[in-house]
């Protein structure tokens, strides 16, 4: 197996070409690079490549994008304890190439027995990629678009039994834990700790209402007919590609791809996202779309059974921007999660999320 390297110094030529040449045929690097490198969830750095010997008909890039543990030690303490870089490395090995999205290309992912991993992937800056944000003009097309995709990705692990054979990885990643024994409900008190006093009373309502049934909320979650889902799909992890002449959108950091229903993707974005004005005019026709796509590839979705989905996992999107945003500049800057924040409490407010709870679950 390649040595895999811990650090951008250790992305050296001998490195690339042996990861290249696992992949790629008979290439011999002769220099690299860097261009940019920074830390957060995982280290990164965008890298030039100069070759000094490659065959014509070999296409190989004259720069990448290298995904690595994180620069600061704190930060890959915890990134090591949840699991995130061996899981996104293992998601573009194993299905990098069959998932029926547009993803960075995988040019080596590894993971190996001491969870040390890596992935060397499509440069999208160099590929004229370009990055989603909420204010847009032309966002409508684009959430088409996203529905559109994710339909087809959950479509196609829709139940699947692979979940009990080579997926069985990705089906121990699901919701959080089945029973709420997690760290959801001290992110949840520090959010309404830190945030109530910045915004609408339904964040602190729903905030109390969690903290009182969270084994409860988080059982409803884990239940349904479960897809491989991204997980974590805002803007943020999204990119525009149009070069096949029409409105195209792609998925990457797939660091919390798991199991869940496929609405959990779904109502993420939409919910904490989507500016509220162009959300309330358009949510509903997004549902109903994603629900065509699914049912293009045999898989029905009742509409009733998909707005309670939608109401009830807008609450786990306003979760996950809430705890962000409580975590200050920790996991992104403060603007960043409380624009998320703010979104996902007006959907869960005009869903009236917490109402849906208390009639699944109680007062």
């Amino acid at each position: 197996m390649i040595e895999i390297p811990v650090d951008v110094a250790d992305v050296t030529p001998a490195f690339l070409t042996e990861a290249l040449r696992a992949r790629h045929h008979d290439v011999t690097v002769a220099e690299v690079e860097v261009i940019d490198a920074h830390s957060g969830t995982t280290g990164r750095a965008r890298l030039a490549v100069r070759y000094e010997s490659r065959p014509e008909s070999v296409d190989v890039p004259g720069t990448v994008f290298v995904k690595l543990p994180p620069f600061d030690e704190d930060q890959r303490r915890f990134v090591d304890l949840v699991g995130l870089g061996v899981a996104e490395a293992r998601f573009y090995r194993d299905l990098g190439d069959e998932v029926p999205v547009r993803v960075p290309r995988t040019w080596f992912a590894e993971v190996d027995a001491e969870r040390r991993y890596v992935m060397v992937l499509e440069d999208l800056i160099a590929a004229g990629c370009t990055f989603p944000r909420p204010r847009d003009a032309d966002l409508d097309a684009r959430t088409v678009a996203i529905v559109e995709g994710m339909a087809a990705l959950h479509a196609q692990y829709w139940e699947t039994p692979r979940f009990e054979a080579d997926l069985s990885w990705i089906a121990k990643r699901g919701t959080g834990r089945a029973d709420g024994t997690d760290q959801r409900d001290s992110l949840v008190q520090l959010a309404y700790d830190r945030l109530r006093d910045r915004l609408p009373p339904a964040f602190a309502r729903l905030a109390l209402y969690f903290l009182d049934h969270v084994r409860e909320v988080s059982a409803l979650w884990n239940s349904g007919t479960m897809t491989v889902v991204h997980g974590d799909p805002h803007l943020g992890n999204l990119f525009n590609d149009d070069s096949s002449g029409t409105v195209g959108i792609g998925f990457l950091d797939w660091a919390m791809v798991g199991r869940a229903p496929g609405m959990r993707d779904v109502a993420y974005v939409i919910g904490n996202s989507i500016p509220p004005d162009l959300r309330r005019a358009r949510e509903r026709a997004w549902i109903d779309i994603y629900r065509a796509r699914l049912a293009d590839r045999g898989v029905e979705l009742d509409a009733s059974d998909a707005w309670d989905q939608y109401r009830l996992f807008a609450v786990y999107s306003w979760l996950c921007a809430s705890t962000t945003a409580a975590m200050g500049t920790k996991w992104q800057s403060e603007r960043i999660g409380m624009g998320g924040t703010e979104r996902a409490t007006a959907t869960i407010d005009d869903l009236d999320s917490v109402g849906f709870l208390q009639t699944h679950i109680g007062p």
